[in-house]
């Protein structure tokens, strides 16, 4: 029986789970906005991970010689180069890219027979390598794993790497032989 003020059961209308047209514009402008608004961050982040990479990969290379060096009982040199076939020995920075060899004749050159290790091309993207004076042109470790000049001086420096509108970061080669990057504050032009 049927009392008064009962709803008769019948097909009822449910708000559906969707979306009316303005609420779906009003969406998509605020996504919008919020990508614009995230782009130039996104791009300094990306432009940091960059720089950081080549950095530890300069310094992940300092330390493949110096264990190579250790392992192979010989000298090991990294040289910058401009061919990838030779040292380079022009007063330009780092940035062609460099070779890392054994030396097994401690001439300071890649002779004939002499293995090459790993060769390297100009790191890209607007990022610069500059080492300073004990390493502007190479670093050559001992068989024991030393930093040494060919002169046989004890080698240490530190190499700045840069990316236009980025922080500086150092590759520091320290008197162990070890390198090891660490930040500066110091903004590259």
């Amino acid at each position: 029986m049927r009392r008064r003020g009962d709803a008769v059961a019948g097909p009822s209308r449910s708000s559906g789970g969707g979306f009316s047209l303005i609420e779906l514009l009003i969406g998509v402008a605020i996504v919008g906005l919020l990508v614009l608004a995230a782009g130039p961050s996104y791009r300094n982040w990306i432009a940091a991970q960059e720089l950081a990479n080549h950095a530890h990969f300069l310094a992940g290379t300092l330390n493949l010689a110096r264990s190579e060096a250790i392992k192979s009982g010989y000298r090991v040199n990294l040289c910058k180069t401009r061919d990838r076939r030779q040292c380079a020995d022009d007063t330009r920075g780092w940035d062609s890219g460099w070779i890392l060899y054994i030396d097994e004749n401690q001439d300071g050159d890649i002779s004939e027979g002499e293995t090459v290790i790993r060769t390297e091309g100009p790191p890209g993207n607007g990022i610069t390598v500059h080492g300073n004076r004990p390493v502007a042109d190479y670093v050559s470790y001992t068989a024991l794993g030393h930093a040494r000049m060919l002169s046989g001086a004890l080698q240490m420096g530190t190499f700045t790497v840069c990316k236009p509108g980025q922080d500086a970061l150092q590759v520091v080669l320290a008197n162990s032989g070890r390198a090891r990057v660490q930040p500066t504050g110091q903004r590259c032009p």
